[in-house]
């Protein structure tokens, strides 16, 4: 019987931001105030590499479908490029490409060894069976071996990934080349050298540097409400750990929509919820809200834990919190930044509130070349004091500078990548 095929399209929104340009803006502005030399910053804030895929897949009926798939590598010179994979149907290049940029400036404020890349299939995964799923991950992960290595670039989940699909790319990988290469990804299953905390390390991340950001701004967890857009593993986990640090959780969302108590929200039972449901809204003692609603509500603090452009123009006038602490890549525009600045409202920037998982990425990827592992005690004292050490140079350069926190963060991370350029020179 011969396969039909047919090919995945886009079904993207009107974009009314692209993130690429977004992320070069917030580029600009740091190369301005650090007086780069226009040729280094002409090297900067371009990706170095960009591999576009399209690869077949056999679906369960026995017909093909083509799909596209991105890797982009937007910068080398501190280390082997690190970044996330997600599927989702709005993937785009130029969003691989600002996602690669931020990972960057994300790996060297943390000050670890790595550049910046990221992946991305345009495909809804949750219209896919499990073995349509696993056969679309390998394919892509075999497409995109041009590129990964584990001294070369390092996937790791992301939107719609998870350890399973880590799991799959590493055993890919692996038969590939005859032999175990369980570096090649982080955010795998601890049976094939995950690392103890990595699944929580991004929510505790955000935890971590809300707590460092209501010390500054003089606020008490225990008497500050919080809202967090995305219930996903960066939003669920942020909703325990920052819940356990006395702060009150006030409303969530899914994909399917939000709930808001002032009150604030049992998130144990929540979970419990969701688990048996498959989403957040309908819990008991809570009012339905959209997402965009979310944003708007009147709490002190506002977790962005979804896709990127959430905070725009348009909303920004009417954002209640007086923290917003970005869970997600790129969930504010660069617009809405300077509105939001102007308001006296303070964000703490993605390239630091979520670099919690790159960071215990990071110590993942040394414990599979050494073969030797961490206890998650180390692992969680570790992370601490990397996020505070990065909050701490991001303040002082936000203070020394009178600018913002997303400026001064990109001023540590932009500056580090510019000296590591300039020492190792141009080849050839």
């Amino acid at each position: 019987m011969t396969a039909t095929t047919e090919t995945a399209t886009k079904t993207h929104p009107a974009i009314v931001t692209n993130p690429w340009e977004s992320a070069q803006r917030q580029f600009d502005a740091a190369a301005e105030l650090l007086n780069m030399d226009k040729s280094l910053r002409a090297v900067l804030r371009e990706v170095r590499r960009e591999l576009v895929v399209r690869f077949p897949v056999r679906m369960d009926n026995g017909s093909l479908k083509i799909y596209e798939g991105y890797r982009v590598q937007h910068n080398l010179t501190r280390g082997p490029a690190k970044g996330g994979i997600r599927f989702h149907p709005n993937v785009s290049l130029d969003e691989v490409k600002a996602l690669s940029m931020w990972m960057t400036w994300k790996c060297a404020l943390v000050n670890i060894p790595y550049g910046g890349a990221k992946g991305g299939v345009i495909v809804d995964p949750q219209e896919l069976s499990m073995r349509e799923l696993e056969r679309l991950t390998r394919r892509f992960a075999s497409e995109i071996t041009l590129l990964v290595g584990p001294e070369s670039d390092i996937p790791a989940p992301d939107v719609n990934t998870n350890a399973q699909v880590m799991a799959w790319i590493m055993d890919t990988v692996s038969m590939e080349s005859g032999y175990s290469v369980p570096a090649v990804v982080t955010g795998k299953p601890q049976e094939i050298g995950g690392s103890e905390g990595r699944p929580a390390a991004t929510g505790r991340g955000v935890t971590i540097v809300a707590l460092q950001a209501c010390k500054r701004l003089k606020m008490d967890p225990a008497s500050s409400t919080v809202a967090i857009q995305g219930f996903g593993n960066v939003g669920s986990i942020s909703a325990q750990l920052m819940e356990q640090a006395g702060f009150r959780i006030a409303a969530v969302s899914d994909v399917y929509g939000g709930i808001y108590n002032p009150a604030g929200i049992d998130i144990a039972k929540l979970l419990e919820y969701r688990e048996e449901t498959g989403k957040v809204t309908g819990f008991e003692g809570t009012e339905p809200v959209t997402n965009e609603e979310l944003l708007e509500l009147p709490v002190d603090i506002l977790v962005p834990a979804a896709l990127e452009n959430q905070l725009t123009s348009e909303n920004a006038p009417r954002i209640k919190a007086k923290l917003v602490v970005e869970g997600a890549n790129g969930p504010t525009t660069p617009d809405a930044d300077a509105i939001l600045e102007s308001r006296g409202i303070t964000v703490v920037p993605d390239i630091l509130a979520n670099a919690g998982g790159v960071t215990v990425s990071y110590f993942e990827w040394v414990q599979d070349l050494q073969s030797f592992f961490w206890e998650e005690s180390e692992i969680n004292a570790r992370l601490e004091n990397i996020m505070v050490k990065a909050f701490n140079q991001m303040c002082e350069q936000a203070d020394s500078h009178s600018c913002s926190l997303r400026l001064g963060a990109y001023l540590v991370a932009v500056s580090r990548v510019a000296q590591a350029t300039q020492v190792r020179g141009i080849y050839p």
